[in-house]
Protein backbone atom coordinates (compact mmCIF):
# COMPACT_ATOMS: atom_id res chain seq x y z
CA UNK A 1 0.00 0.00 0.00
CA UNK A 2 1.00 3.03 -0.58
CA UNK A 3 0.39 7.02 -1.66
CA UNK A 4 1.32 8.63 -5.27
CA UNK A 5 2.09 11.86 -5.36
CA UNK A 6 2.83 13.58 -8.96
CA UNK A 7 4.14 16.67 -9.07
CA UNK A 8 2.85 19.20 -11.04
CA UNK A 9 4.67 22.42 -10.10
CA UNK A 10 7.23 23.66 -7.79
CA UNK A 11 8.73 26.91 -8.58
CA UNK A 12 7.52 30.61 -7.37
CA UNK A 13 5.27 33.11 -9.08
CA UNK A 14 7.82 34.93 -11.72
CA UNK A 15 8.03 32.92 -15.06
CA UNK A 16 10.28 31.17 -16.48
CA UNK A 17 11.02 28.92 -19.18
CA UNK A 18 10.58 24.82 -17.97
CA UNK A 19 8.95 25.94 -14.44
CA UNK A 20 5.68 25.53 -13.44
CA UNK A 21 3.49 27.17 -10.43
CA UNK A 22 2.81 24.91 -7.53
CA UNK A 23 0.10 21.86 -8.27
CA UNK A 24 0.50 18.25 -7.44
CA UNK A 25 -2.08 15.31 -7.74
CA UNK A 26 -2.51 13.06 -4.81
CA UNK A 27 -3.56 9.56 -5.15
CA UNK A 28 -4.83 8.04 -1.87
CA UNK A 29 -6.94 4.79 -0.90
CA UNK A 30 -8.99 5.67 -4.30
CA UNK A 31 -9.29 9.29 -4.18
CA UNK A 32 -7.81 11.74 -6.01
CA UNK A 33 -7.12 15.29 -5.31
CA UNK A 34 -5.14 18.37 -6.36
CA UNK A 35 -3.66 20.11 -4.29
CA UNK A 36 -3.33 24.11 -5.45
CA UNK A 37 -3.80 24.93 -9.80
CA UNK A 38 -1.54 27.24 -10.36
CA UNK A 39 -1.33 28.48 -14.24
CA UNK A 40 -0.81 26.03 -17.08
CA UNK A 41 -2.07 23.20 -14.23
CA UNK A 42 -4.06 21.71 -16.98
CA UNK A 43 -1.30 21.34 -19.06
CA UNK A 44 0.59 19.98 -16.92
CA UNK A 45 -2.21 17.47 -16.04
CA UNK A 46 -2.05 16.37 -19.60
CA UNK A 47 1.81 15.91 -20.29
CA UNK A 48 1.59 14.06 -17.24
CA UNK A 49 -1.34 11.60 -17.72
CA UNK A 50 -3.77 12.41 -15.25
CA UNK A 51 -7.05 12.11 -16.51
CA UNK A 52 -9.43 15.00 -16.09
CA UNK A 53 -12.36 12.53 -14.69
CA UNK A 54 -10.52 11.44 -11.58
CA UNK A 55 -10.45 15.16 -10.23
CA UNK A 56 -13.29 15.48 -7.82
CA UNK A 57 -11.50 17.34 -5.00
CA UNK A 58 -9.64 20.48 -5.40
CA UNK A 59 -7.01 22.02 -2.74
CA UNK A 60 -6.45 25.89 -2.53
CA UNK A 61 -3.92 26.57 -0.57
CA UNK A 62 -4.47 30.82 -0.40
CA UNK A 63 -5.55 33.27 -3.46
CA UNK A 64 -1.82 34.20 -4.69
CA UNK A 65 -1.76 33.64 -8.36
CA UNK A 66 0.78 31.41 -8.22
CA UNK A 67 -1.67 28.99 -6.52
CA UNK A 68 -5.10 29.35 -8.04
CA UNK A 69 -4.91 31.12 -11.31
CA UNK A 70 -5.26 27.91 -13.32
CA UNK A 71 -8.56 26.88 -11.31
CA UNK A 72 -10.72 28.95 -13.81
CA UNK A 73 -9.54 27.58 -16.76
CA UNK A 74 -9.45 23.72 -15.54
CA UNK A 75 -12.99 24.23 -14.63
CA UNK A 76 -13.92 25.96 -18.13
CA UNK A 77 -12.19 23.10 -19.91
CA UNK A 78 -14.15 20.70 -17.37
CA UNK A 79 -16.96 22.15 -18.81
CA UNK A 80 -15.89 22.04 -22.51
CA UNK A 81 -15.45 17.93 -22.05
CA UNK A 82 -19.46 18.01 -21.11
CA UNK A 83 -18.41 17.29 -17.21
CA UNK A 84 -21.57 16.25 -15.16
CA UNK A 85 -20.10 14.61 -11.75
CA UNK A 86 -19.74 17.46 -9.32
CA UNK A 87 -16.47 19.03 -8.22
CA UNK A 88 -15.51 20.28 -5.03
CA UNK A 89 -13.17 22.97 -4.46
CA UNK A 90 -11.51 23.99 -1.00
CA UNK A 91 -9.84 27.01 -0.59
CA UNK A 92 -9.54 30.31 1.52
CA UNK A 93 -13.35 33.00 1.52
CA UNK A 94 -13.38 34.79 -1.94
CA UNK A 95 -12.10 31.79 -3.96
CA UNK A 96 -16.09 31.37 -4.87
CA UNK A 97 -16.09 34.86 -5.73
CA UNK A 98 -13.71 35.28 -8.00
CA UNK A 99 -13.99 31.96 -9.93
CA UNK A 100 -18.14 32.77 -10.29
CA UNK A 101 -17.65 36.33 -11.63
CA UNK A 102 -14.82 35.13 -14.12
CA UNK A 103 -17.32 31.99 -15.15
CA UNK A 104 -20.19 34.82 -15.61
CA UNK A 105 -18.10 37.42 -17.46
CA UNK A 106 -17.28 34.81 -19.56
CA UNK A 107 -20.83 33.25 -20.18
CA UNK A 108 -19.46 30.42 -19.43
CA UNK A 109 -21.34 28.68 -16.10
CA UNK A 110 -20.85 25.27 -15.55
CA UNK A 111 -23.27 22.04 -16.60
CA UNK A 112 -22.08 20.28 -14.00
CA UNK A 113 -22.65 20.67 -9.89
CA UNK A 114 -19.64 23.13 -8.82
CA UNK A 115 -19.30 23.24 -5.08
CA UNK A 116 -17.21 25.49 -2.96
CA UNK A 117 -16.17 24.99 0.75
CA UNK A 118 -14.79 28.37 2.05
CA UNK A 119 -11.99 27.93 4.85
CA UNK A 120 -12.26 31.30 7.13
CA UNK A 121 -10.53 29.08 10.51
CA UNK A 122 -7.11 30.16 12.00
CA UNK A 123 -7.33 26.65 13.83
CA UNK A 124 -6.88 23.19 11.96
CA UNK A 125 -10.32 21.67 11.19
CA UNK A 126 -11.48 18.44 9.68
CA UNK A 127 -12.72 19.55 5.41
CA UNK A 128 -13.50 16.13 3.74
CA UNK A 129 -14.46 12.87 5.71
CA UNK A 130 -15.49 9.36 4.35
CA UNK A 131 -15.08 6.03 5.11
CA UNK A 132 -11.06 5.99 4.06
CA UNK A 133 -9.81 9.43 4.33
CA UNK A 134 -9.65 12.52 6.08
CA UNK A 135 -8.05 15.93 5.45
CA UNK A 136 -7.65 18.49 7.76
CA UNK A 137 -6.31 22.23 7.22
CA UNK A 138 -2.22 23.15 8.64
CA UNK A 139 -2.91 26.93 9.36
CA UNK A 140 0.16 29.02 7.91
CA UNK A 141 1.76 31.89 8.74
CA UNK A 142 1.94 34.48 5.07
CA UNK A 143 1.07 37.51 3.65
CA UNK A 144 -2.71 36.62 3.61
CA UNK A 145 -4.58 34.09 4.91
CA UNK A 146 -3.49 30.59 3.75
CA UNK A 147 -3.87 26.80 4.92
CA UNK A 148 -1.80 23.61 4.26
CA UNK A 149 -3.54 20.06 3.93
CA UNK A 150 -2.76 17.05 6.10
CA UNK A 151 -4.32 14.28 4.11
CA UNK A 152 -4.81 10.59 6.40
CA UNK A 153 -5.74 7.50 5.64
CA UNK A 154 -8.15 5.86 8.06
CA UNK A 155 -7.60 2.65 9.56
CA UNK A 156 -8.51 0.14 7.61
CA UNK A 157 -9.94 -3.38 8.05
CA UNK A 158 -7.83 -6.46 9.50
CA UNK A 159 -6.21 -8.73 7.84
CA UNK A 160 -7.34 -12.90 7.61
CA UNK A 161 -4.96 -15.41 8.89
CA UNK A 162 -6.25 -17.98 6.54
CA UNK A 163 -3.83 -20.61 7.60
CA UNK A 164 -5.98 -19.72 11.05
CA UNK A 165 -9.65 -19.61 9.79
CA UNK A 166 -9.43 -22.60 7.35
CA UNK A 167 -9.36 -24.77 10.89
CA UNK A 168 -12.59 -24.19 11.82
CA UNK A 169 -15.08 -25.39 9.19
CA UNK A 170 -17.93 -23.10 10.81
CA UNK A 171 -16.19 -20.25 9.40
CA UNK A 172 -17.84 -19.10 6.20
CA UNK A 173 -16.87 -17.07 3.91
CA UNK A 174 -20.04 -14.47 4.65
CA UNK A 175 -18.33 -14.15 7.99
CA UNK A 176 -15.03 -12.98 6.67
CA UNK A 177 -16.09 -9.06 7.00
CA UNK A 178 -16.89 -9.63 10.14
CA UNK A 179 -13.44 -10.71 11.00
CA UNK A 180 -11.74 -7.83 9.26
CA UNK A 181 -14.26 -5.42 10.99
CA UNK A 182 -12.33 -7.11 14.42
CA UNK A 183 -15.44 -9.15 15.99
CA UNK A 184 -14.62 -12.58 17.92
CA UNK A 185 -16.46 -15.63 16.57
CA UNK A 186 -18.27 -17.59 18.64
CA UNK A 187 -18.29 -21.54 17.72
CA UNK A 188 -21.52 -23.85 18.14
CA UNK A 189 -20.25 -25.36 21.38
CA UNK A 190 -19.76 -21.78 22.60
CA UNK A 191 -16.35 -21.69 22.69
CA UNK A 192 -15.08 -17.94 21.77
CA UNK A 193 -12.25 -17.45 19.19
CA UNK A 194 -10.61 -14.23 19.98
CA UNK A 195 -10.28 -11.85 17.04
CA UNK A 196 -6.18 -11.84 17.08
CA UNK A 197 -6.66 -15.39 16.55
CA UNK A 198 -8.17 -15.07 13.41
CA UNK A 199 -6.70 -12.00 11.44
CA UNK A 200 -3.47 -9.92 11.70
CA UNK A 201 -2.96 -6.12 12.56
CA UNK A 202 -4.55 -4.09 9.63
CA UNK A 203 -1.75 -1.95 7.07
CA UNK A 204 -0.56 1.45 9.01
CA UNK A 205 -2.52 3.66 7.91
CA UNK A 206 -0.10 6.60 5.98
CA UNK A 207 -0.08 10.62 5.93
CA UNK A 208 0.69 13.46 3.90
CA UNK A 209 1.48 17.11 4.66
CA UNK A 210 1.45 19.99 2.22
CA UNK A 211 2.60 22.76 3.48
CA UNK A 212 2.58 25.57 0.91
CA UNK A 213 3.98 29.26 1.48
CA UNK A 214 4.43 30.31 4.78
CA UNK A 215 7.47 31.87 7.13
CA UNK A 216 9.59 29.31 9.50
CA UNK A 217 6.48 28.56 11.53
CA UNK A 218 7.41 25.74 14.28
CA UNK A 219 3.50 26.10 15.24
CA UNK A 220 2.43 23.81 13.08
CA UNK A 221 4.40 20.40 14.30
CA UNK A 222 2.31 19.45 16.79
CA UNK A 223 -0.24 19.12 13.56
CA UNK A 224 2.38 17.11 11.18
CA UNK A 225 3.88 15.09 14.14
CA UNK A 226 4.83 11.88 12.68
CA UNK A 227 3.82 12.31 9.08
CA UNK A 228 5.04 9.12 6.53
CA UNK A 229 5.78 12.59 4.18
CA UNK A 230 5.57 16.58 4.39
CA UNK A 231 6.03 18.86 2.09
CA UNK A 232 7.24 22.40 2.69
CA UNK A 233 8.06 25.55 0.66
CA UNK A 234 11.72 26.27 0.10
CA UNK A 235 11.16 29.60 -1.69
CA UNK A 236 15.39 31.09 -0.88
CA UNK A 237 18.77 29.49 0.37
CA UNK A 238 20.24 30.57 3.35
CA UNK A 239 21.75 33.32 2.06
CA UNK A 240 18.22 35.09 1.53
CA UNK A 241 17.34 34.34 5.36
CA UNK A 242 16.13 38.20 5.95
CA UNK A 243 14.15 38.32 2.33
CA UNK A 244 12.07 35.33 3.64
CA UNK A 245 11.63 36.94 6.81
CA UNK A 246 9.97 39.44 5.39
CA UNK A 247 8.16 37.82 3.06
CA UNK A 248 7.24 35.41 4.97
CA UNK A 249 8.26 32.41 3.04
CA UNK A 250 11.02 30.35 4.26
CA UNK A 251 14.80 29.01 3.39
CA UNK A 252 15.69 25.23 2.95
CA UNK A 253 17.43 24.79 6.01
CA UNK A 254 14.33 26.33 8.01
CA UNK A 255 11.79 23.71 6.11
CA UNK A 256 14.68 20.88 7.24
CA UNK A 257 14.52 21.92 10.38
CA UNK A 258 10.49 21.79 11.07
CA UNK A 259 10.93 17.92 9.40
CA UNK A 260 13.52 17.17 11.84
CA UNK A 261 11.21 18.98 14.84
CA UNK A 262 8.10 16.95 13.94
CA UNK A 263 9.71 13.85 13.31
CA UNK A 264 8.66 12.88 9.52
CA UNK A 265 10.11 10.54 7.55
CA UNK A 266 10.60 12.59 4.30
CA UNK A 267 10.71 15.67 3.39
CA UNK A 268 9.91 17.28 -0.42
CA UNK A 269 10.80 20.93 -1.00
CA UNK A 270 9.72 23.39 -3.72
CA UNK A 271 8.45 26.46 -4.65
CA UNK A 272 12.19 27.73 -5.47
CA UNK A 273 12.50 31.60 -6.51
CA UNK A 274 13.82 31.87 -10.11
CA UNK A 275 16.95 33.97 -8.46
CA UNK A 276 18.62 30.69 -7.93
CA UNK A 277 19.99 28.73 -11.34
CA UNK A 278 20.68 25.42 -9.59
CA UNK A 279 18.12 23.87 -7.47
CA UNK A 280 20.43 20.72 -6.23
CA UNK A 281 21.43 23.89 -3.84
CA UNK A 282 18.08 23.66 -1.62
CA UNK A 283 19.01 19.65 -1.01
CA UNK A 284 22.30 20.91 -0.25
CA UNK A 285 21.34 22.45 2.44
CA UNK A 286 18.33 20.58 3.90
CA UNK A 287 20.28 17.94 4.08
CA UNK A 288 23.12 19.63 6.47
CA UNK A 289 19.98 19.22 9.05
CA UNK A 290 17.77 16.61 7.85
CA UNK A 291 19.26 13.82 5.18
CA UNK A 292 15.98 12.29 4.12
CA UNK A 293 15.26 15.29 1.37
CA UNK A 294 14.20 15.32 -1.96
CA UNK A 295 13.54 17.93 -4.44
CA UNK A 296 10.13 18.52 -6.10
CA UNK A 297 10.67 18.57 -9.73
CA UNK A 298 7.25 19.13 -12.41
CA UNK A 299 6.97 14.81 -13.49
CA UNK A 300 8.17 13.50 -10.65
CA UNK A 301 6.57 11.22 -8.84
CA UNK A 302 6.62 10.18 -4.96
CA UNK A 303 5.54 6.58 -3.67
CA UNK A 304 4.81 7.09 -0.21
CA UNK A 305 4.84 3.75 2.09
Amino acid sequence: MSLKLTVLGCHSATPRVNSFPTAQFLEIKNHNFLIDCGEGTQVQLRKYGVKFSKIKHIFISHLHGDHFFGLVGLISTFRLLNRESELHVYGPKGIKEVITLQLKLSNSWTHFPLYFHELTSTDSELIFEDTMVEVYTIPLNHRIYTNGFLFKEKVGDRKLNMNAVLNYNEIEICDYQNLKNGRDYTLKNGTILENEELTFEPEKPLSYAFCSDTSYFPEIVPLIKNVNCLYHETTFLDDKEELAFTTLHSTAKQAASIAKQADVEQLIIGHYSGRYKNIENFKIEAQEIFQNTELAEAGKIFLIK
